[in-house]
């Protein structure tokens, strides 16, 4: 039972193991995170496995070709037939965000993306790669994104910090909004499961009561299953943004 909301979120060391000074303990974060990356696995082992596709698909068939529509037009919608080659890393991509997300849903189980670290290290590998990308492609030319076009010089001085420093602030926003999205999400149900749990405690007639938080907590749950979803496309799709302006110039 957890005394407060936030305790949820509290990294648990389950097995420890410190060499010299090192710390290789393995952690309920550590632990989710391998799960992620397994069930990823598994998830592109089946679709290996599966030597034919059907008229009439699977479930199966159906999840996996969803999952490659979705991914292949946000890329044919941002950067055309050149994010043919980004599928591959798009895909890995989407698919951790959203199955870290749907894991965490799950009771007794923990949400690796409510944690800043995890979310701002995948924005800034982000952000990093498409910065890579972009200079290889342009060189110094990828300068001229901090300096619209057909700007004076007097202007310039006012609007390259502006720009640099709403650039700089990119992987910085595309970190935080998945992990404040998550982290908000499970607290209020937490707080909600815990109004619920102290009205089915009382005495007489009362206890009935739980009944409308309880209602909430379901309609709520349905709202986190939505937001699981919403928030691995939105990481998505703005990665694709992100990779547009390096690659094009916008």
């Amino acid at each position: 039972m957890l005394f407060t909301p936030l305790e949820q979120f509290q990294i648990i060391s389950l097995f420890s193991l410190k060499l010299f000074c090192l710390d290789f303990s393995l952690t309920n974060l550590l632990l989710i995170s391998i799960i992620s990356f397994l069930s990823f696995y598994f998830l592109i082992t089946c679709l290996l496995k599966q030597t034919s596709f059907y008229l009439v698909p699977s479930n199966w068939q159906i999840l996996v070709e969803s999952l490659y529509e979705v991914i292949a037009q946000l890329l044919y919608d941002n950067l055309s037939n050149d994010g043919e080659k980004y599928l591959p890393f798009i895909s890995v991509l989407f698919s951790f965000i959203l199955i870290a997300n749907l894991i965490g849903l799950i009771p007794y189980s923990f949400t690796i993306t409510s944690h800043l670290i995890i979310t701002f290290s995948l924005s800034m590998t982000v952000f990093i790669g498409v910065n890579i990308i972009g200079f290889n492609i342009y060189k110094f030319k990828m300068l001229s994104l901090f300096i619209p076009s057909n700007t004076s010089f007097g202007l310039a001085l006012l609007l390259v910090p502006i720009e640099f420093v709403s650039y700089i602030f990119k992987p910085i926003s595309l970190g935080v909004r998945l992990f404040a999205n998550l982290m908000a999400g499970h607290t209020l149900l937490k707080v909600i499961v815990g109004f619920s749990w102290s009205m089915l405690l009382l005495d007489d007639l009362l206890f009935c009561a739980h009944l409308i938080p309880l209602l909430v907590l379901i309609i709520l749950m349905g709202l986190e299953l939505a937001v699981a979803v919403i928030q691995a496309y939105v990481f998505t799709i703005l990665t694709c943004i992100y990779l547009n302006d390096s690659i094009n110039l916008h």
